[in-house]
């Protein structure tokens, strides 16, 4: 699954443009690099999100192409 949709469907962001932006604006990374939009993403990478002086960073647990709110939170866990 592209970066972009993981991040919209885990609803880590709200929107894909802003995602999609996110990622162009070289804010998100994966497994230590930074990522583009259509960086396939699989069970087990390990994704940061650079928010101004704070980040965040979780771990690929599921890949689903829709998800529900709840089945959403399911989808990642926080690292750090």
């Amino acid at each position: 699954m592209r970066l972009d949709k993981y991040l919209k469907n885990s609803r880590l962001i709200k929107r894909r443009t802003v995602a999609k932006d996110a990622c162009e604006g070289e804010k998100v990374y994966v497994n230590g690099k930074q990522a583009k939009p259509s960086t396939d993403i699989k069970i087990g990478d390990m994704v940061e999100i650079v928010y101004g002086d704070k980040s965040i960073k979780v771990e690929v647990l599921e890949v689903t192409d829709r998800a529900t709110k709840e089945a959403a939170k399911e989808m990642y866990k926080v690292v750090e």
